[in-house]
């Protein structure tokens, strides 16, 4: 009896000291052991987070995508200004201060403004009807003239000052700067061409009628062929 007394003792004792199997562990003790265990993940997860986080920054591109260049728009389409080289002649002066009437160069010079606005709008037959002859000055048929221009996507043009009247023998004649431009419908081919056009006009002589004395487009080193 005495011997398992003194075994009793020292089993109590190893238990107090916190030797024992730690099922045996108190209350107290195990919310104090939860508590080391709680504080040591949270400390090792936010490690975690920080390293991520730097990382991420690490890894951030240093520089902005730089956006592709845009083309530059061809000189078709945007043709020198008068007076720059490839431009027409700079008419800022104008030839003259007084009001213009029909017969005068400026009224040919509005003529050929005409007929360049029929052609951008695709009014064929009208500007072809501007032509000297009903249009036979053109040297080519309504239809012909329609088809030749047919073939331009967009068709523009810059129209210059107008020469001054050329007179002689009951004839006017009047040469005006041009400047076309546009694109074709085959590949999109831009164009720029210079050049002229020339418009005649009978002068006030008997027998002349009002079609007779007005402008008619005679002859253009512009026009498309057939």
């Amino acid at each position: 009896m005495h011997l398992r007394s003194g075994i009793v003792t020292l089993t109590l004792a190893l238990a107090a000291c916190g030797g024992g199997d730690p099922t045996t562990v108190g209350n107290g003790a195990r919310e104090s052991l939860n508590a080391i265990d709680i504080n040591v993940a949270a400390t090792e997860a936010q490690g975690d987070i920080d390293t991520y986080a730097a990382n991420a920054l690490e890894n951030q591109p240093t520089s902005v995508p730089t956006p592709a260049p845009v083309p530059a728009p061809s000189p078709a389409a945007n043709p020198p200004a008068p007076g720059e080289p490839g431009g027409l002649p700079d008419d800022r002066t104008p030839v003259s201060e007084a009001p213009f009437t029909p017969e005068s160069a400026q009224g040919a010079a509005n003529v050929v403004q005409t007929y360049y606005a029929l052609l951008e709008q695709g009014k064929y037959r009208e500007a072809w009807q501007l032509w000297s002859e009903g249009g036979k000055a053109s040297g080519m048929s309504a239809e012909a003239f329609a088809a030749a221009f047919g073939k331009y996507k967009d068709y523009h043009a810059n129209i210059g000052a107008p020469g001054r009247v050329d007179a002689g023998a009951g004839q006017r004649y009047v040469e005006v700067p041009v400047q076309v431009y546009g694109t074709l419908k085959d590949g999109e081919q831009p164009f720029n061409r210079r050049g002229s056009v020339t418009l005649h006009r009978t002068a006030e002589i008997p027998g002349a009628t009002a079609e007779d004395k007005s402008w008619h487009i005679v002859k253009s080193d512009v026009a498309p062929r057939p």
